[in-house]
């Protein structure tokens, strides 16, 4: 009897093709054709499933995937629980605190007004630093919030700053950095540990 391929939630967009490159390095290689969401490489021993990032940890969370890639502030935000096998050293970003340039924050503000889709992270980390925060969750475009006058700062990721310097805004304060792993559903990674620390192995970049 033929063995199941491991199962690997991928999120859509740049990471998808930044796993992709790193499977064919180490010469596997699987594409998703025709707009498909479900790949499977040559020798299937893996099945690729593409899904939207902040949806990732449903699927694995409800066992769909057994393995995904996901960032930690998605995790975070989730509220799940899953083993981290492998910290990948692409898709690193930067949690910040932003907003208009030259406006005068300071850490002794009373109270501040957050524009951010990253509400849990935002409310647990002022709430560990005893500063009240007012959260306003947007799922698209935070930059506009200062812009706008919506609210004047905003919690988000910055990678290298380009967007917050086309709006006219600046970091204040840099809160976490976030990085990518390999993650499992631990009662998957329960079954299926031999294959899943070959494959940890197998990808690891040194």
């Amino acid at each position: 009897m033929k063995e199941l391929p491991l199962t690997i939630a991928l999120p859509k967009g740049r990471l998808q093709k930044q796993v992709q490159e790193l499977f064919a390095k180490k010469g596997i290689a699987f594409d998703f054709e025709d707009r498909k969401l479900v790949a499977y490489d040559k020798d299937k021993q893996f099945k690729f499933i593409l899904v939207k990032n902040s949806d990732l940890p449903v699927y694995l969370k409800h066992g769909i995937a057994g393995l995904g890639v996901c960032g930690s502030d998605v995790v975070y935000e989730s509220g799940d629980e899953f083993y981290k096998l492998l910290k990948f050293s692409f898709g690193g970003t930067t949690m910040c605190l932003a907003g208009m340039k030259g406006c005068d924050y300071s850490e002794s503000d009373r109270k501040l007004t957050v524009a951010t889709k990253f509400t849990k992270f935002t409310e647990d980390y002022y709430s560990k630093l005893g500063v009240p925060v007012e959260i306003i969750k947007l799922n698209g475009s935070v930059e506009l919030a200062p812009v706008l006058g919506l609210a004047p700062y905003i919690v988000d990721l910055v990678e290298t700053g380009s967007t917050l310097k086309a709006n006219n805004l600046e970091i204040f304060k840099k809160l976490q950095e976030i990085s990518v792993y390999l993650l499992a559903n631990p009662a998957y990674f329960k079954i299926h540990y031999k294959k899943i620390e070959k494959l940890v192995e197998f990808l690891s970049e040194d």
